[in-house]
């Protein structure tokens, strides 16, 4: 039989006490804001953009503030937790328990940037062009804190590079989770709850090696959307935006339509984690119509075109 790697690491660069500490999920993001603004600058230094470097500092700031944070994790709630939402509103801000969907965060960011556009009399396709090139950095950063809190994860595979997850436990039948955990209580006493054994994983090789016979091999699917919606993406948009004059909005709805495609693409290897609707999963689902609004960019931006007007260009 493979020995295959049981997914041990932590959630957290520094630990304080139980649920204080600096998690990767949270510099994931702080990465996307400090690599995104950069390039952005970049960008407006190029003569991409038709707002100056310092400007591009202040509204990605407020975008990744009300754009990514809020819409991200309100499109989580609406779209995957929406009876707990209903249930309990203040669940929106309880965000170190995670959950935020990178749907949610693509709308909330144009709605944000269309707002901003209309305040500051500038193009609201030349936003998005811009915006656009930078977010797969974001996306790859997410999906690579995913990985590291052994979320999200892949459907069963018997692949020599599968992963077993121990939180797949969540997810189980109760029956077989309570006799798991007399199992692991039986290494450990402190191993008698999920939460226990997933975070006990990475400190304990006899519990790891029983993990190691009950939980089932996994696609790492968190590091395969990582690269389709960060490398791949990130690679067409920049090729697109430092290659060919384009008018403005094609990069926007070349976004939306192959962001939408390579999700779909990475459907295939993710483990469903809410209810299907229909025969999709709610990530296909919710692509299709990304689908939709990047055709209506891209037939906007080819009927009435317009160009960046830039104010500084880099010698």
């Amino acid at each position: 039989m493979l020995a295959f790697y049981v997914h041990d690491l932590s959630p957290f660069l520094l630990r304080f006490n139980e649920n204080i500490g600096l998690r990767w999920y949270g510099l994931a993001y702080i990465g996307a804001f400090i690599f995104g603004t950069l390039l952005y600058r970049h960008l407006a230094r190029r003569g991409y953009s038709d707002l100056t470097p310092d400007q591009v500092t202040d509204f990605i700031t407020w975008g990744a503030l009300f754009g990514v944070v809020v819409g991200g994790r309100l499109g989580y709630m609406l779209f995957y937790d929406l009876d707990g939402f209903l249930q309990n509103p203040f669940l929106f801000f309880r965000v170190w328990e995670g959950g935020m969907s990178s749907h949610g965060g693509i709308i909330g960011l144009a709605l944000y940037s269309l707002w901003y556009a209309r305040r500051y009399h500038v193009s609201w396709l030349n936003l998005g062009d811009n915006l656009v090139v930078v977010a797969p950095i974001g996306l790859f950063l997410g999906r690579c804190a995913n990985f590291i809190n052994g979320e999200l994860f892949g459907r069963a595979t018997t692949v020599f590079w599968a992963i077993q997850f121990p939180k797949e436990l969540i997810f189980l039948p109760p029956g077989f989770v309570a006799s798991t955990l007399q199992d692991t209580a039986a290494i450990d006493p402190k191993f008698s709850n999920v939460d226990a054994v997933v975070a006990g994983v990475s400190s304990s090789p006899a519990l790891r090696n029983y993990l190691a016979t009950i939980l089932t091999p996994r696609y790492p699917s968190q590091l395969i959307e990582a690269f389709l919606e960060g490398v791949v993406l990130f690679s067409i948009l920049w090729i697109m935006r430092t290659r060919v004059r384009l008018p403005n909005g094609i990069l926007t709805g070349t976004f939306f339509i192959a962001y939408a495609l390579l999700r779909i693409a990475g459907e295939i290897f993710r483990e469903p984690d809410a209810p299907l609707i229909g025969m999709f999963t709610r990530g296909e689902f919710f692509s299709f119509f990304l689908i939709i609004i990047g055709i209506g960019f891209i037939v906007a931006a080819v009927t009435q075109p317009s160009f960046p007007k830039p104010e500084e260009k880099e010698k």
